[in-house]
């Protein structure tokens, strides 16, 4: 699998979340061939790149791939919300060392400046939620809870704990949270892949339906923002409040819709 022709001067900075927002594992195929077929026409007529800025790991990112019949790979992928990658030219996804080596320094710097935070932390989510805490190589913490409503319920008595330390974020979908270093998410990511591509944040779209694409759908960094029609309350009020597009369709219906409507 190759991208398409190059794009000698690209114009616009297409983002989209994976699951939920392009790919519906109940679809046949998951993400439906309109989605190329606009991919294509925007390529030719905007000059358009784009890109998958998700939370899964570049391996897993590979597997969505392949899984939904993509017929040509992304321009670039956003894996974990923070790390970027382009495809040579024989299909295999290179990073962009420089980001990417920054980003793990800083996020290993930060942890072991808020251990105590984050052991707070633990402590109050197993002492009154049935949440798992987690911890693996390549993230350094995280949470997996029974529920979205135990959750929302953790988030809240969570931050005001990590206030401590103004550098500690997190990225959250539906039951599954991540800690991470604020200045590393989905959004300062599409505006660094913008940087790369000589462009600013009024040339890029970002598509997403959960909170952890509340960066990314905001004007500090996309000029365009849409979601589809099942993206969570968070996501549909940040797009509705900066004048973007809910759209009528679901997934990656949505998401042409959302292409053709700011597009045509």
């Amino acid at each position: 699998m190759r991208t398409l022709d190059a794009c000698p001067q690209p114009n616009l900075i297409l983002s989209f979340d994976f699951d939920g927002t392009l790919h519906d594992p109940a679809g046949t195929p998951p993400v439906p061939g309109e989605f190329f077929e606009e991919i294509r026409r925007l390529r030719e007529t905007r000059g358009a790149v784009w890109g998958i800025n998700t939370g899964r790991s570049m391996p897993h990112v590979v597997e969505g791939l392949i899984e939904s019949r993509f017929p040509f790979l992304p321009d670039w992928v956003v894996a974990r919300e923070r790390e970027i990658h382009f495809p040579n030219d024989f299909g295999r996804f290179l990073p962009h060392t420089d980001w990417n080596k920054r980003c793990e320094k800083d996020i290993h710097k930060l942890f072991k400046n808020c251990r105590k935070v984050l052991k707070k932390i633990r402590h109050e989510v197993e002492e009154h939620t049935g949440a798992q805490y987690i911890e693996m190589d390549g993230e350094p913490a995280g949470l997996i809870s029974r529920t979205e409503e135990e959750m929302e319920w953790i988030v809240a008595h969570i931050a005001p704990m990590m206030a401590e330390v103004p550098e500690l974020g997190w990225q959250r979908n539906s039951i599954y949270l991540r800690f991470g270093h604020r200045n590393y998410q989905k959004g300062s990511t599409l505006t660094e892949v913008a940087r790369l591509h000589g462009l600013g944040t009024a040339q890029t779209f970002a598509a997403g339906d959960s909170h952890n694409d509340i960066e990314m759908l905001s004007d500090a960094h996309s000029g365009y923002a849409a979601c589809p029609a099942n993206a969570v309350g968070a996501i549909r009020e940040t797009v509705a409040a900066r004048g973007g597009l809910i759209t009528r369709a679901s997934r990656g219906y949505g998401v042409v819709e959302a292409l053709r409507a700011f597009f045509p």
